[in-house]
């Protein structure tokens, strides 16, 4: 999903557009503190709910 449509309000994610990252898309996020599983899992859900809406339209 593009960086700018994450809503990412612990500034977890990166911007990693135009990098040329394999399989990565424009948004990285990385998990250092088993505090922030819920806050990743969030964001993981908002870019599979995106995917599956893109799909049926």
């Amino acid at each position: 999903m593009p960086f700018t449509e994450i809503d990412d309000p612990r500034g977890l994610c990166k911007d990693v557009t135009n990098l040329g990252r394999w399989g990565n898309g424009d948004v990285e996020v990385g998990l250092d503190n088993l505090d922030d599983i819920p806050h990743v899992m969030a964001l993981v859900a908002q870019a599979f709910e995106r995917q599956i809406e893109a799909e049926q339209s």
